[in-house]
């Protein structure tokens, strides 16, 4: 069924020379255009050949034996600068996005450049009970009125509040706008498309890194309902790219740099969370798209190095790499895993309604005047956020610190609301019954105030996502479920506390222990709503145990992630980066969609009836000015070379790059060379040729001599099974050796999308 001509490469006419008149190779071969894909084959034999080459080398003397060595271990150097730089970059974004989140509220007198936590950390006059209040840390109202407390100083800091949310706002999204678009969104759905063999330059450069650092501690800092740890991986994988540079072994090989960004994406989660281990799981099924052994092996080397890095700054205070570190010191039972379930029902759901409701807005915001105002866009919604957030406690603060207070369990010495429990040891109740913890009022208040933030947070998080500025999605849904569990978590508790007869409610305490944890509940439903918007499962469970150190929590978590994905994909097998990028039409095979169809090759293949011939080259009757001619009217990525028009038998394939070099260098450097010479494919020029004027050009050395073909018959089921685990960027069709056309990977998405219903015109690049 699959013809394959001669897959090994002639060591003589494969691909490591350019031409019969060079001795070297020129530097531009092999390299790709902006926005097309590389040909992961072509990539893995360049390698191969590399390798073999400096194996050959280092026979010769001991000096080539250290260049090898220094080959073999440039991997680990890459990893470890990979490591460093990324861990350093999240540590200072910690810092400054803390710093600048309380910035909106106060300012401190003894050091501005401290955070509220650290001002009261260095004060020698803050009590424990008023452990958040001290005289170093001042509101602006005070600081300027004197006056901390009353309706006017309450205006006055409600206006500052919005006034350095929109300033923070503005910046980001100008910054973006000027300097790098690239740094806007999440850059996810990117980093899966570039792992996947597509180039978009400068997506991963220099600027993006820059600017997107910046403007990320600006967007978060300006109370916008977005996280930072998607970007953190856009973040790593530039810094992943930087490094790249410095070693020709990845530069000038797009398959080796991939392998690269596949263990810069784990250590750029590694840091978001501090959860190594799941950077690794997350890179692995999340965003690569090949992803051998050895990258594992690396990818866990760069999460180790960028976590020890992390806590080495200690951004958070606590010796610990997150903010949301938990001990919870109850088992959970059985009749919980009913709760747990029902959130992630919830999860799944949340993450159907935030994917249908944020696409429909973004392909509006793409086909409509919303579109062209995107500083207005991101300055509306600043502005809605501030209004709406002020108000509310719960939304006023950070959404880590939210979640971080949600997780928490209820110790002796939490001040906070949601542990305003009423302890009265006069009431008695049997040793083994459910310890007496009715809610207090302020409970009561903080259920309240924590509805209305959990559907002002499903709104609004609708809207911010994928505005001009980077914007994460991690920690706004895990807020929406944290919330929700936090809410069934103190309901489930209520209800065991007053009906604690109750058959499911008996034998599950040990005497003086509390039944119910209501910031395991959070932490559970934080799960289910990131899985039911991402589809992720092992790595999501693992990442949230790294990152609350619940281990115990295992089953809880899997059995909330899974639901949420059975759930979800009920409406939709695309989770939310999936979504986005068959939104922007990106040239992305997904490893996970199944083609059912009956169709052949055939009928995917160009040209159709209605369509002009292929564009051919024959091996040895096309002359400079005919290729020249074939080059500039079309934009094919290249060109099959056959024997002859008549009889159309195929010999190899050549890239249009390629031959236009080939033709501009043999022009500069070997004599005679003009429009009306003919080009050879052939393995030997005819001795005529040679002789006669004008000098003939052999170019043989930059023709693939084994293209991957397929039969006319094959099944479209096998065509895009190859496309999918070769990398193919094009596979022609043939017939008993005669060429019959070609099918490229943007055909094969395009017949995909025709299959399911969908406009097979919105893959709209190479």
């Amino acid at each position: 069924m699959i013809y394959r001509p001669n897959f090994m490469h002639d060591p003589i006419n494969g691909p490591g020379n350019l031409m019969d008149f060079l001795d070297e190779p020129f530097p531009d071969v092999s390299t790709y255009e902006d926005f097309h894909t590389i040909d992961w084959l072509r990539e893995k034999s360049r390698d191969t050949d590399r390798h073999r080459k400096i194996t050959t080398k280092s026979r010769e003397s001991y000096w080539e034996l250290i260049k090898g060595l220094l080959d073999a271990w440039s991997g680990w150097v890459v990893m470890l600068l990979i490591g460093m730089l990324t861990g350093t970059l999240a540590g200072v974004i910690d810092l400054a996005v803390d710093w600048m989140t309380d910035l909106k509220e106060g300012v401190c007198l003894s050091a501005f450049y401290y955070s509220h936590e650290q001002c009261c950390w260095t004060s020698n006059e803050t009590t424990f009970d008023d452990r958040d209040k001290c005289p170093q840390w001042q509101k602006w109202a005070e600081l300027m009125t004197g006056n901390s407390e009353g309706a006017g100083a309450y205006v006055l800091n409600y206006f500052l509040y919005i006034s350095w949310a929109l300033l923070f706002s503005f910046l980001a999204v100008s910054l973006v706008r000027v300097f790098a678009p690239y740094a806007c969104g999440s850059g996810i759905p990117e980093i899966k498309t570039i792992l996947s063999g597509f180039i978009i330059r400068g997506y991963l450069g220099k600027w993006t890194l820059l600017i997107k650092t910046v403007t990320l501690v600006l967007a978060v800092s300006s109370g916008l309902s977005l996280g930072k740890e998607g970007p953190l991986v856009h973040v790593a994988c530039c810094c992943g790219n930087l490094f790249c540079s410095l070693f020709s072994k990845y530069s000038k090989n797009e398959g080796k740099r991939r392998e690269v960004l596949s263990a810069a994406a784990a250590a750029g989660v590694s840091v978001a969370f501090g959860a190594p281990i799941g950077g690794v799981l997350f890179s692995l099924e999340e965003v690569s798209y090949y992803f051998p052994l050895k990258t594992l092996w690396r990818s866990f080397f760069a999460a180790l190095v960028a976590a020890f890095t992390l806590r080495a700054i200690n951004p958070f205070g606590n010796s610990r790499l997150v903010l949301f570190y938990v001990e919870y010191h109850t088992p959970w039972y059985m009749a919980e895993l009913v709760p747990f379930i029902l959130l992630g029902v919830f999860g799944g759901l949340w993450g159907t309604l935030f994917i249908r409701g944020n696409i429909a807005w973004c392909r509006r915001r793409k086909t409509t005047l919303l579109g062209k105002y995107p500083v207005l866009e991101v300055i509306v919604i600043t502005g809605i956020t501030a209004v709406l957030a002020f108000p509310n406690p719960y939304t006023r603060r950070s959404t880590s610190e939210l979640i971080s207070e949600l997780f928490n369990d209820c110790g002796a010495l939490e001040s906070s609301q949601l542990c305003d429990y009423v302890n009265n040891p006069n009431m008695s109740r049997r040793v083994d019954d459910i310890p007496d913890r009715p809610a207090g009022p302020g409970v009561y208040t903080a259920l309240w105030q924590l509805a209305l933030a959990l559907v002002f947070k499903i709104v609004i998080t609708i809207f911010t996502f994928g505005m001009k500025i980077p914007s994460g999605l991690f920690i706004p849904s895990m807020a929406v479920g944290a919330i929700a569990g936090r809410i069934v978590g103190i309901a489930v508790e209520q209800m065991a506390y007053h009906h604690h007869d109750w058959i499911i409610f008996k034998n599950w305490c040990r005497p003086g222990a509390d039944c119910v944890t209501p910031g395991l509940y959070a932490m559970v439903g934080a799960a289910a709503c990131l899985g039911g918007v991402t589809r992720m499962t092992v790595s999501l469970v693992v990442i949230m145990f790294e990152l609350t150190g619940g281990l115990e929590y295992i089953v809880p978590l899997m059995a909330a992630a899974v639901t949420s994905k059975w759930v979800a994909d009920a409406f939709g097998k695309e989770g939310i980066y999936e979504s986005h990028i068959q939104l922007n039409g990106y040239p992305y095979l997904d490893v996970r969609d199944e083609f059912t169809h009956r169709t052949l090759a055939t009928d995917v293949m160009r040209p159709r009836r209605s369509e002009p011939p292929l564009a051919v080259l024959t091996q040895d009757s096309t002359t400079v000015e005919d290729v020249e001619a074939l080059i500039k009217d079309t934009d094919y990525n290249g060109f099959p070379v056959v024997v002859s028009r008549e009889s159309e038998r195929l010999i190899g394939f050549v890239q249009r790059r390629d031959l236009t070099l080939a033709i501009k260098t043999a022009r500069q450097k070997q004599d005679g060379v003009v429009s009306s010479s003919v080009v050879y494919f052939t393995e030997d020029t005819p001795q005529a040729a040679e002789a006669c004027d004008p000098q003939p050009l052999k170019l043989r050395r930059i023709l693939n001599l084994s293209p991957f073909t397929v039969t006319d018959h094959t099944p479209m089921e096998t065509v895009v099974d190859i496309f999918r685990k070769l990398g193919l960027r094009q596979c022609l069709v043939t017939r008993s050796g005669r060429l019959l056309g070609i099918i490229t990977k943007k055909d094969v998405l395009r017949h995909m999308a025709q299959m399911m219903n969908q406009d097979p015109e919105s893959i709209m690049f190479n």
